[in-house]
């Protein structure tokens, strides 16, 4: 199947790409930069934007894994008035499935960012296209990258009443690619992490695995957001869920040996080696490609 992923370049993206690709799928990737493809991922130069290069880049897909997401910063640029153009495109192409990955809690708690994510979904299911919405808890790696930005302070303020549910974006993907692959479920289907931490637990347990000491301040952090969290409205009892443990991805349990060559050199899935997460200035809470508005140089 030909599948179009729009954010490949994102989080998600770097993870899902070459799950499709394993899978036996091919696979056009959607960039605002030009690159050169390879092998079976065809990379197509496009902005959800403007909208420039979106009709040549759905032509001819089958599937489109919309990924793309305005990211906290980014007021909904791509969110709403980018899924409302790839969206007008794909039913142009005739395309038989979209796929959009969410939130969980878009649906119960829309303030700030989650309210463009549950207009997106929105735009999707009432597209008259065959449609999936992957909603997910966050990811490991966006945990990882926020408190990687506040470890320069000599204190770090934990609120032990927000519950965090962190999955893994590898899991995520292959959950992602499974859809795909099952075709149009014309529902939301939530997919969250193994565990459910407070701040506290969460930050305690990243300062040992970083091997750094900070004071932990408790506060309480304000905002609609942080009550909705403290309601567990942005967690999920959904089954299946992953397997990763926050614990897990910071410190990955060593390769259980075997007599099989291949696999005592294969990389584990939460080894840096099949990290997607390389590159800190793509984070975005549980979305990928990290779009903002243009600005003039």
């Amino acid at each position: 199947m030909r599948i179009l992923v729009t954010g490949a370049t994102g989080t998600l993206g770097r993870a899902l790409v070459p799950a499709l690709v394993k899978a036996g799928h091919q696979v056009r990737a959607l960039s605002r930069t030009k690159r050169e493809s390879r092998g079976n991922v065809e990379w197509m130069w496009g902005d959800l934007f403007s909208g420039n290069g979106v009709p040549e880049a759905v032509a001819g897909v089958e599937a489109i894994a919309h990924l793309a997401t305005s990211g906290r910063k980014g007021r909904g640029a791509v969110d709403i008035p980018g899924t409302r153009l790839l969206v007008m495109a794909a039913r142009e192409a005739g395309v038989g499935h979209l796929l959009l990955t969410s939130m969980v809690g878009a649906d119960r708690a829309p303030v700030g960012y989650l309210r463009y994510k549950l207009e997106a979904e929105r735009l999707v299911e009432e597209s008259g296209l065959g449609w999936t919405v992957l909603r997910a808890t966050p990811f490991h790696q966006w945990l990882h990258q926020r408190l990687r930005d506040f470890s320069a302070l000599p204190v770090l303020p934990v609120d032990p009443t927000v519950p965090w549910q962190p999955v893994h974006t590898g899991e995520v993907a292959a959950q992602a690619a499974g859809l795909l692959a099952a075709g149009p479920q014309r529902t939301e289907i939530e997919y969250g992490g193994p565990q459910v931490l407070d701040t506290a637990e969460l930050t305690r347990t990243w300062l040992r695995a970083q091997h750094l000491r900070r004071a932990c301040l408790p506060v309480r952090y304000p905002g609609r957001l942080y009550a909705s969290m403290r309601a567990d409205l942005l967690t999920t009892d959904a089954t299946p869920k992953g397997e990763i443990t926050w614990q897990d991805y910071l410190a990955p349990p060593p390769p259980v040996l075997s007599d099989d060559f291949a696999s005592e050199h294969t990389a584990s899935p939460t080894s840096p080696a099949t990290q997607p997460e390389q590159d800190p200035d793509r984070h975005v809470y549980g979305g990928d490609e990290g779009y903002e508005r243009p600005t003039r140089g």
